[in-house]
């Protein structure tokens, strides 16, 4: 017989080997060409942004009432800025801000429906100050087993990735009016461990074979990390800047919809020292949100507050794949996406050009 604490690690060793942990043993290198910064995987959100400071300047931050989310809308709060946080439910966003030091609004967005996030970027839109910082850090994971779709899209990728993909179209031409505008999207190492073989399944997003949850999930993570590399080509030569990275294995409720057995790897591997805690989950978000490192760092993939470049067999800077993941996401949402036309563009317009859905 096994006593229970032993029983228990080997329970977390068998989660952590299912897939649901970070992949350890994969090789990465410094990405080259982009600062190294002091900090690492233990570092926390306060302690990448000591001395920094926010005021007057307007942050958003997708999914802010629990885990990395909250944390981030906290810190960047905490260091003057004005943070507008998002929620599905406009009941909990308002209970979150009301837990922040700071300046905080409330904002209702529902990444799967396109309408919602029409309207609440048209809400950011209106605001007197133009966002310096947007943090697209709102996910879902799914754990029943059974595909969901969206409009006839598998639900993780339309809402990991469509949703925020309308949302930064409909932010873009605010964000160039920033002094530097940045765009920070939290993808996972899913992206490179658990997406299919062949990286976006772009003739299979209804997912009518082949579906698992976590492969489901490491699609769009992947959908994340492509999209910011691909729109950091469009933005060369802007004053924006887009980044993707992976916060860590951190338990958070982003396991909901999970089976009670995994939600339990989760907090077995959170026990055992497995998992970052939130404070450290958000490090690199806003690490990459306000660095001043990096204003001129555009389309990198950041893990543990330091850019990296994954080596092996894996999509995160396949250019081409980016290019067609674009034109599709493109056309299946272009009822929502903001154009710009006409001779006479001021530099605002002329920016947001750069991104104006392409005809058949």
């Amino acid at each position: 017989m096994i006593d229970r604490r032993t029983f228990l690690k080997l329970s977390a060793a068998g989660i952590a080997g299912s897939g649901l942990a970070a992949c350890a043993g994969t090789e990465k290198v410094a990405t080259a060409g982009v600062p190294r910064s002091q900090f690492d995987e233990n570092s926390t959100a306060e302690e990448v942004t000591q001395g920094i400071d926010l005021g007057g300047k307007l942050a958003v931050v997708t999914g802010c009432t629990s885990g990395i989310g909250f944390e981030t809308m906290r810190v960047l709060a905490m260091r003057g800025a004005h943070v507008v946080g998002t929620s599905r439910s406009i009941e909990r966003a308002h209970a979150a801000c009301r837990q922040v030091i700071g300046i905080t609004s409330p904002l209702q967005l529902d990444l799967a429906n396109l309408d919602s996030v029409v309207a609440c970027a048209d809400a950011i839109r209106s605001l007197n100050l133009p966002p310096d910082m947007l943090v697209c850090n709102a996910g879902y994971l799914g754990g029943t087993g059974q595909r969901e779709l969206v409009n006839g899209i598998e639900k993780h990728f339309a809402i990991n990735h469509l949703g925020h993909f309308v949302l930064v179209n409909r932010l873009l031409g605010r964000l160039y009016m920033a002094s530097q505008g940045r765009i920070v999207v939290v993808a996972s190492r899913s992206a490179y461990t658990r997406a299919p073989q062949a990286g976006i399944e772009l003739d299979n997003l209804g997912a009518s074979y082949g579906y698992e949850d976590m492969r489901a999930y490491g699609q769009s993570k992947l959908a994340n990390v492509l999209f910011a590399l691909h729109l950091g080509e469009l933005l060369k030569g802007t004053r924006i800047t887009v980044n993707s990275l992976h916060p860590g294995l951190i338990n958070t409720d982003i396991d909901r919809n999970l089976s009670r057995f995994k939600q339990t790897g989760f907090a077995l591997l959170a026990a055992f020292g497995r998992t970052k805690s939130v404070a450290e989950g958000a490090a690199t978000s806003c690490y990459v949100a306000t660095s001043p490192l990096l204003g001129a760092t555009s389309g990198k993939y950041f893990e543990d507050c330091n850019a990296v470049t994954v080596l092996g067999d894996n999509h995160l800077q396949d250019a081409a794949l980016a290019a067609e993941l674009w034109r599709v996401s493109e056309n299946l949402t272009r009822d929502y996406l903001l154009s710009h036309d006409g001779p006479d563009l001021n530099d605002y317009e002329r920016a947001a050009r750069k991104w104006r859905p392409t005809t058949e």
